[in-house]
């Protein structure tokens, strides 16, 4: 089946010498995996090694035979040309850790049109700014609702958070966040990519990407801590 559609790189792996698995969450059929042949000689000019960064966005035309096998790509070229995300230290690491945030969540061969369009609007908002602080933080926040499991905000006057159940409650016991951590985690409830991104210290951040590694942890099988963690920790230090 011949599909033309847009798709955003979640990884890539370098396949014996030339070759690259790539895989894309597609707005058409969700996530996908590609074989790449020759991703990288000389003669594949429509196939740059450039294409397969995280989180690039692509125009593509792949055949997809659905048989959960490698599909290939026919055409590429670039949807959303970036001209910061790649380029800067901060946002490609950051971009690297996400990918690979996602690369863990995102499991099922599914469309999801609206956490499609999210991302990618997303992504086109980090490319033109440069306060983007907190921008991991709310991204992962968010991406939860598409995913399943976004917290419960219709108690958030109560003091804890219980991480299991995704809710606010009277009572800390069992796998509930302390009061400072679930204060820091209201205040990360009410932002958006346009606040101001000084209102967490170093520390407080640090704090809010554990809770939410631990949130997706309990809320989706086979989660793996992302091994890009400890530069992005080094980054924002």
């Amino acid at each position: 089946m011949l599909v033309k559609t847009k798709a955003i790189v979640i990884s890539s792996l370098k396949f014996q010498e030339k070759s690259l698995i790539v895989k894309c969450f597609t707005l058409s059929n969700g996530l996908k995996s590609y074989f790449v042949r020759d991703a990288f000689s000389i003669r594949k000019a429509s196939q740059k090694i450039a294409y397969f960064q995280p989180f690039s966005i692509l125009e593509i035309e792949a055949v997809h035979k659905n048989k959960g096998t490698l599909e290939n790509f026919k055409e590429i070229k670039s949807a959303v040309p970036f001209q910061s995300i790649h380029t800067n230290i901060v946002k490609s690491t950051m971009v690297m850790f996400l990918s690979e945030m996602l690369h863990y969540s995102i499991q099922e061969e599914e469309k999801n049109e609206q956490l499609f369009l999210f991302l990618e609007t997303a992504l086109t908002w980090l490319d033109h700014h440069h306060e983007i602080s907190n921008f991991h933080l709310i991204l992962l926040l968010e991406i939860t609702k598409y995913l399943g499991f976004y917290p419960d905000v219709s108690e958030t006057d109560l003091p804890y958070f219980d991480m299991n159940e995704g809710v606010f409650t009277l009572f800390q016991k069992g796998n509930v966040l302390s009061e400072h951590e679930t204060n820091l985690f209201k205040k990360l409830l009410e932002l958006k990519f346009d606040n101001d991104q000084k209102v967490f210290h170093v520390l407080e951040r640090q704090i809010l990407l554990r809770v939410l590694i631990e949130y997706y942890g309990l809320h989706l099988d086979g989660f793996k801590k992302p091994k890009s963690l400890e530069v992005l920790k080094e980054i924002f230090s």
